[in-house]
């Protein structure tokens, strides 16, 4: 069924315009000087360069980590202090690359939130410092998540409130402050933005009411997700592809080394509200995607039928005679993507075939075209990124495009096949047996449908040093992943909030 599926309405013209880890002994500034000095270099400059020491995983031993801190904490009373701390982190950006270089993955990345509080002071060096300081090359910072954005409030013409809206603060802009004090570490930092959860700031606008996602029951995302305040948006609504696009162009002029599109979905509730297996179960009832399917149809027998399953969630025996005999000049119901039957005139179905085989295909025409509003909204978004010459990139669950039993879907519907292999693929390989074998079979799943070229950068969820009963640490899932995939070279680990959790939460609860 799936592959029939696929066949028939993707795609459509549907566009809305380590090698093995090896111990190795810890590397010192004294081995790699002349390397990065080159021939004729000076002696005493080389000798001015702190001596650091990484490990395997490219981490700053716990000595290097303190006098660092100790600068950072000096530098805005002395001077000396304030120079020695710039050549620390100069002198560890060569070292880093160097290491990231030899040591597989090459680009490896941490998800990181920031609040209010990391305003204060030198608090967003500190925590960008922990992020070069335990090897990591990226970051992903949090910049559109549960109805917030992280732009300052004197600078938000989008219709969601700014992550800091304190008095006196109206201008600090920590996404802007957070690329170019990453920059000066040597990390790459990217822009990590929800997609189709709004967040429930916007659902409690009255002038976007009619903008949220809805089923055929007249429920919203918020109905659904018991304990969890989620506005998931119509993808086909003109004011939720405006609104996107507005926070996008804000995003993209502060030049962030890419942008990252999650929630790239719709809902997904618990038991039997994880499956749709109906139209009506199917998040396409908000009036513009309404309009959107219905005129889809490409006759007057394609409109009606289209109307009429949405209506009743089905068509009947009698609904296709008296289509018949209003438009006997039309052969068949014609809508987009719809492959017609033999027209050997010695073959004539009856209305019994005729009905199982139209509500069959108007079932997978409404799935196709709930897909289709993803697909449609994160290009938008995409193409507003490259536009600027920034890359981007997709997350998402490697399960959540599946099919479920003879005619039901993952309710998520999240077509990440069907993704554009010009964007970075992010699978959330997250499973939870308590061992690798499921974490490397979700990327094994993305891999094997993968267009060739197409760059993929597995997100693991754990802890270095330490197994939970769902998961093994960091370290085992890193080595089972590169004996799998070695030609695959880019990791992230989510999140920093899990690594330094005291942190997270201290900062979390701060108060400007």
């Amino acid at each position: 069924m799936l592959k029939l599926f696929q066949k028939i309405y993707f795609p459509l013209n549907f566009s809305l315009n380590l090698p093995r880890q090896v111990c190795l002994p810890a590397l010192t500034v004294a081995g790699i000087v002349a390397g990065m000095w080159g021939h004729g270099s000076s002696p005493a400059l080389a000798q001015a360069e702190p001596s650091l020491t990484l490990d395997r995983f490219c981490r700053l031993s716990t000595a290097d980590v303190q006098r660092k801190a100790e600068l950072r904490d000096n530098a805005p009373t002395s001077a000396q202090a304030a120079q020695a701390y710039k050549t620390f982190i100069q002198t560890q950006i060569r070292r880093l690359q160097t290491c990231r270089q030899q040591h597989w993955p090459q680009k490896q990345a941490i998800w990181l939130r920031l609040y209010p509080c990391d305003a204060k002071d030198d608090r967003l060096k500190e925590i960008l410092d922990q992020v070069v300081d335990a090897g990591y090359n990226q970051v992903f910072v949090e910049v559109f998540y549960d109805g917030r954005v992280l732009l300052p409030s004197a600078a938000n013409s989008t219709p969601w409130p700014s992550v800091i809206n304190q008095p006196g603060y109206e201008n600090v802009d920590l996404l802007k402050q957070s690329i170019d004090l990453g920059r000066e570490r040597g990390l790459d930092v990217y822009a990590w933005l929800f997609t189709l959860n709004f967040g429930y700031s916007y659902s409690e606008r009255s002038d976007r009411a009619g903008v949220l996602a809805r089923n055929g029951r007249n429920l919203t995302s918020l109905d659904l997700l018991e304990g969890e305040i989620q506005a998931f948006i119509d993808p086909y609504h003109p004011t939720a592809q405006a609104d996107y696009a507005q926070l996008v162009r804000l995003v993209r002029d502060r030049q962030p080394d890419g942008i990252l599109f999650d929630y790239v979905r719709y809902p997904r509730g618990t038991g039997a509200a994880s499956v749709v297996g109906e139209v009506k179960d199917l998040m396409i009832y908000g009036p513009a995607a309404q309009a959107a399917l219905i005129n889809r149809a490409q006759n007057n027998k394609g409109r009606e039928l289209i109307q009429q399953f949405l209506q009743k969630g089905f068509v009947s025996v009698n609904d296709i005679d008296q289509l018949n005999k209003r438009y006997p000049q039309e052969r068949e119901p014609l809508w987009q993507g719809r492959q017609l039957p033999s027209a050997d005139p010695k073959v004539k179905p009856t209305l019994q075939q005729q009905q199982a085989q139209l509500q069959q295909e108007l079932w997978l025409l409404s799935v196709a075209h709930a897909q289709r509003g993803v697909l449609d909204f994160l290009q938008m978004a995409v193409n507003l990124a490259q536009q600027a010459n920034i890359p981007s990139g997709a997350v998402f669950f490697p399960g959540g495009n599946q099919t479920v039993g003879r005619s039901g879907f993952d309710a998520r519907l999240q077509p990440w096949n069907q993704f554009s292999p010009s964007i970075t693929w992010n699978p959330m390989s997250y499973a939870a047996c308590g061992q690798t074998d499921c974490i490397v079979n979700e990327v094994q799943r993305v891999v094997s449908q993968a267009p060739s070229g197409t760059l993929i950068q597995p997100a693991l969820a754990g802890l270095w040093g330490h197994a939970t009963p769902e998961r093994p640490s960091l370290e085992e899932q890193m080595a089972a992943l590169q004996r799998s995939f070695p030609t695959l070279n880019a990791v992230s680990h989510f999140a920093y909030s899990w690594q330094y959790p005291q942190a997270d939460q201290e900062r979390k609860f701060c108060r400007l």
